[in-house]
């Protein structure tokens, strides 16, 4: 089983092992939080929750800005829909 962060799409076949590492692309700043587990998994295509935008990575998708982000328009990046 692989589990993924949602924030970077980061893989790892342990929830643990997962989020004892920083996350490059977390909300508070990078390397200022930890990964966090994406509860969707594994999927062909990945959604984001605020404009519908798919990706058929969840990394790819995280990696770049939402246009209806709530917090920063614009400025906010895509978030995974479960």
């Amino acid at each position: 089983m692989n589990c993924y962060c949602k924030y970077c799409g980061a893989k790892n076949s342990s929830i643990a092992s997962l989020t004892a590492s920083h996350c490059p692309r977390h909300p508070a700043g990078a390397n200022k939080g930890l990964h966090a587990l994406y509860e969707g998994g594994e999927k062909a295509k990945y959604v984001c929750k605020h404009c519908g935008t798919s990706n058929s990575s969840l990394a790819s998708l995280t990696g770049s800005h939402c246009p209806r982000h709530p917090l920063w328009a614009n400025k906010g990046l895509h978030e995974p829909a479960l």
